[in-house]
């Protein structure tokens, strides 16, 4: 019992450390790009990163052979060519901290995306969450006194788009082959989506790298941190602790990202724009809980059910 408990203690210090590296990330991505172009930098990050997770796969000895390519390939699009392109894009003009909270919007997006594609229906508290998320969205957009940023936030909220597709088919793929590996799946997803952001990186190359410390290190910290040993902290919290409580605890990364983007950045959040921050962390949590309550029923019903043929069964004898 008290070993469990401290696995628990450890797999959660492991989520929170993982939550500090994604969420501080965003300012280290928005310093980077004041040296190179978004795609020379996006491009860089996911071959670099898909490199270090098919060198964790060396070391922890998984299968290099693949299955599903077109599937892979297509995850490929959405999560690291859509995501991750469209998030470096929206960088550029956009404050790390809002952009960090808009693409955040996945969960959100996921839910009701999933109505016509999964035949996964709004239900419970998924109502109220879905109506905070829209709110808070149109609170930080402010359609009635549109800035500067508006084309960066649509980017933003686009990325996240991206990113729930991928969880879907994410979702349909490990439907198909529960055997598949998390790693390899993430390795070759982010290998296949990092060819079109080389070919826009050189399509759109129009200034030179500025090669200096900062721009290193933000290299190092997106492949070796963001990437090899961030999913390697996911993996170990989610072997010990419940995926509805490792998906509740992330959503700590985009208040990480505002917090220390208004620090470090010197980021002014509007009124407006924190009440939507709020209502998008409120709606989050709301979701993040309502997973956590579906997990447990998962995991209860089929107790009651071996319950209820043991009753039957006595009564029958």
């Amino acid at each position: 019992m008290l070993i469990k408990r401290n696995q628990s203690q450890m797999a959660f210090l492991a989520l929170m450390l993982l939550c500090l590296i994604w969420g501080y990330n965003w300012v280290v991505m928005k310093n980077a790009l004041h040296f190179s172009g978004p795609f020379d930098f996006a491009a860089l990050r996911t071959v670099l990163g898909a490199l270090c997770l098919f060198i964790v796969m060396l070391i922890l000895k998984k299968p290099f052979s693949i299955k599903e390519i077109p599937s892979l390939i297509a995850l490929g699009l959405l999560q690291t060519s859509g995501f991750t392109g469209l998030l470096l894009w929206a960088l550029v003009e956009g404050g790390a901290g809002k952009t960090a909270v808009l693409a955040y919007t996945m969960p959100f997006w996921t839910m009701l995306l999933a109505w016509p594609l999964l035949g996964e229906k709004l239900r419970g508290w998924q109502w109220p969450a879905a109506l905070f998320s829209l709110m808070g969205i149109l609170f930080i957009l402010d359609p009635l006194h549109l800035g500067t940023d508006v084309f960066s936030m649509l980017l933003a909220i686009v990325s996240g788009i991206s990113w729930a597709l991928a969880v879907i088919l994410a979702k349909k793929l490990q439907a198909r082959s529960p055997n598949l590996d998390l790693i390899s799946l993430t390795a070759w997803q982010m290998l296949f989506g990092s060819i079109p952001i080389v070919v826009l990186a050189f399509m759109t190359h129009t200034t030179s790298i500025e090669w200096n410390t900062y721009f290193i290190g933000a290299l190092i910290y997106n492949a070796v941190f963001g990437n090899a040993i961030a999913w390697l902290l996911w993996l170990y919290a989610l072997r010990h602790l419940s995926a509805g409580i490792a998906t509740m605890t992330t959503t700590v990364c985009p208040v990480i990202a505002v917090i220390a983007s208004s620090i470090e950045l010197h980021e002014l959040i509007k009124p407006f724009e924190f009440l939507g921050m709020s209502l998008i962390g409120i709606s989050l949590l709301i979701i993040s809980y309502d997973r956590i309550k579906k997990n447990k029923e998962e995991l209860v019903q089929p107790w009651l059910r071996k319950e209820a043929m043991i009753k039957s069964k006595s009564r029958k004898g």
